[in-house]
């Protein structure tokens, strides 16, 4: 993917070789945790936390792909805001 971006700098293709990185463990982390919680199925104070708090990040990352991925000529990025807004509404009705 950062070959794509043609002829730049190594500290660009670092920068964004890491922020692709740091996006995919989040995501993979916030679905491991609301997953965890599920599948442990108790009602408390700290499995709402989990899944309001989750949601709340993934609103912020349908923002930012919202004016930044989504201005790209390229449909998965276009998809972005959508499937992290499905995503929210998936973990609130199922909380």
């Amino acid at each position: 993917m950062v070959k794509g971006f043609g002829n730049i700098t190594a500290d660009n293709k670092n920068i964004i070789t890491m922020e692709w990185i740091t996006e995919g463990v989040a995501l993979i982390f916030i679905g491991f945790i609301v997953a965890g919680v599920t599948f442990i199925g108790t009602k408390n104070n700290v499995s709402e936390f989990i899944y309001i708090s989750s949601a709340a990040v993934l609103i912020v990352l349908a923002v930012v792909s919202l004016f930044t991925g989504f201005k790209v000529n390229f449909l998965p990025y276009k998809l972005c805001p959508f499937i992290f807004i499905l995503s929210v509404v998936l973990i609130l009705v199922g909380r």
